[in-house]
């Protein structure tokens, strides 16, 4: 079971004090940095279901780099590519292949929270900038976290456009239906040996964020590797961002084989939430989604006396569930459905988790030895483990 550390105050209360300072209204966009945007765009949309939503670009008087704005729900891509030999993304692009350069967070006063962000150790990547156009005006303003990762903040309360100053509406005859992907549940990073008790320090620190869930090398372990990992959150939950650092093991773990290949720190995931996810993964499946492997029966036969200990029942067919490969884990609130594809470029990096939460408020931790299980049988066909 995982660890759950609440100081010497209630829950809430930390949560309600982590909040004053930095308030965050939710995430506002997460924008990758992809050798070629337009493919990319057709690969989300067609596999996962996302809408033409805003474009900028060579047709919009942007000389440097094309992006193209993918929507589905309440969830917001960004893929960008640059546009000529001197751009800063092309270094971005030969160290990182495609990634995740800014996870942007929705705030009421853009500037205040990069002074309060900075004031308290932050390193700045964007000074508040304010950005018009005949919609009116957004203010954006950026700082560093690990890696060459960025957060962005973003205040659009004065601003009516599609998505912001510079875009257009992309408009598109191929819009395929959602796949009932509703929101970013959380964002998972991961960074260098002893680095994580650094980056949570610096959440707390500089963002106001609270540790509230930590996992170590004895809970998340299999026979081969290990990693530790702590849950960071803001003060009202709308962000959550555990951060990973790998353990010693006999063979090399997940997060050594994504830091080799990213050269450095960066978004190991990204987890979306479906209301039914049954369906979600059905239709992801059929549109060429790769998942990884199904645990064994074994597993599944263990789910009802799991859940029966925390005194709940499946609504779910759990045949139907198996069939699928989704996995389930419960706490004291609740049950969790959760399933992750296999990394969606060819460095093995960047991959996403498909969840639906049924009261849980966890992250997984009765499925950590089957998934990483799966995961290090990824990696023994890549010759990485």
């Amino acid at each position: 079971m995982s660890k759950i550390e609440n100081v010497e105050y209630g829950l809430e209360k930390i949560f309600e004090e982590a909040q004053d300072f930095l308030p965050l209204l939710g995430t506002d966009y997460v924008e990758f940095i992809v050798g070629n945007a337009k493919q990319a765009a057709h690969f989300y949309k067609t596999a996962f279901g996302f809408q033409s939503h805003a474009y900028k670009g060579l047709e919009t008087g942007c000389k440097d780099y094309a992006s193209y704005v993918i929507k589905q729900d309440k969830i917001r891509i960004v893929l960008t590519t640059p546009l000529n030999q001197d751009s800063w993304m092309n270094d971005h692009l030969s160290k990182h292949g495609d990634g995740v350069k800014v996870v942007a967070l929705w705030v009421d006063d853009a500037k205040k929270s990069w002074e309060e962000t900075t004031k308290r150790g932050a390193k700045s990547y964007m000074e508040p900038t304010i950005e018009k156009d005949e919609h009116g005006e957004i203010v954006r303003a950026g700082i560093y976290t690990y890696g060459e990762t960025v957060h962005i903040f973003v205040e659009r309360k004065n601003y009516t456009g599609i998505f912001l100053p510079g875009y257009e509406k992309w408009k598109s005859e191929y819009n395929p239906e959602p796949m009932g992907l509703k929101f970013i549940d959380h964002m998972v990073g991961n960074v260098g040996w002893n680095e994580m008790d650094t980056w949570v320090k610096y959440y707390e620190d500089v963002m106001g964020f609270v540790n509230f869930l930590s996992f170590d090398d004895k809970q998340i372990t299999t026979e081969y590797s290990a990693l530790m990992s702590k849950v960071m959150s803001n003060g009202n939950g709308r962000i959550k961002f555990p951060i990973n650092e790998p353990a010693e093991g006999k063979k090399k773990s997940q997060i050594e084989e994504y830091l080799d290949f990213y050269n450095g720190p960066g978004v190991q995931h990204i987890a979306v939430a479906s209301n039914d996810i049954i369906d979600t993964v059905a239709k992801m499946r059929a549109k060429g989604v790769e998942f990884l492997s199904t645990p064994p029966d074994d597993y599944y036969k263990s789910v009802p006396k799991r859940l029966s200990d925390h005194n709940h029942e499946l609504a779910e067919d759990i045949e139907k569930l198996k069939s699928l490969g989704i996995m389930i884990d419960a706490d004291e609130e609740g049950y969790l459905l959760q399933i992750f594809t296999k990394p969606v470029e060819d460095r093995p990096t960047l991959f996403f988790e498909i969840i639906q939460r049924m009261g849980a408020r966890g992250f997984g931790a009765g499925n950590f030895k089957a998934l990483f299980e799966s995961i290090e049988r990824e990696q023994e066909n890549r010759g990485t483990l």
